[in-house]
């Protein structure tokens, strides 16, 4: 479908049976396994939202360039109901010093309910170097952990 073909009742008839069956399959198959955390979604302002908007909508808005949630080309998310299911994941950043030292701090973290971590690396660890090269010197766990060896990971 070409971008005029959107004002295209025949093509925006194919739209609607494709997004009844996308709805009727993997969308319906997806909320068994990980349901919705809410009934109804509205804007601030109180205005319901729908799951899915699609040409049939917005008409000026190219179906290939959106596509569906949880399919190519990803442009509305990695899944069909998005965060309907599952919030944001908020991240905890950490790294610094030795893996041993970050490990510990990891672990800590989960212990206290963190749900999701993202490891700071130190710039010797990003650039390449090994922390005992001799550009690495002044930096090694400075500002993230240093990661030399597999044992490191």
């Amino acid at each position: 479908m070409n971008h005029t073909d959107q004002y295209d009742p025949t093509a925006l008839k194919h739209i609607e049976k494709e997004f009844d069956e996308w709805e009727k399959n993997e969308v319906s198959s997806f909320i068994k396994r990980a349901p919705e955390s809410k009934s109804e979604y509205t804007t601030a302002s109180g205005m319901p939202t729908k799951r899915t908007y699609t040409p049939l909508d917005v008409k000026d808005t190219s179906f290939e360039d959106i596509g569906f949630p949880g399919q190519y080309p990803f442009t509305r998310g990695p899944y069909p109901t998005m965060y309907r299911g599952k919030n944001w994941t908020m991240r905890q950043i950490a790294g610094f010093g030795t893996a041993t030292e970050t490990n510990g701090r990891f672990k800590y973290l989960i212990a206290q309910g963190q749900t999701g971590l993202s490891i700071d690396f130190d710039m010797p660890t990003l650039m390449g170097y090994d922390s005992s090269h001799s550009m690495s010197q002044g930096e090694v766990g400075r500002e993230g952990v240093a990661i030399d060896t597999l044992a490191d990971m």
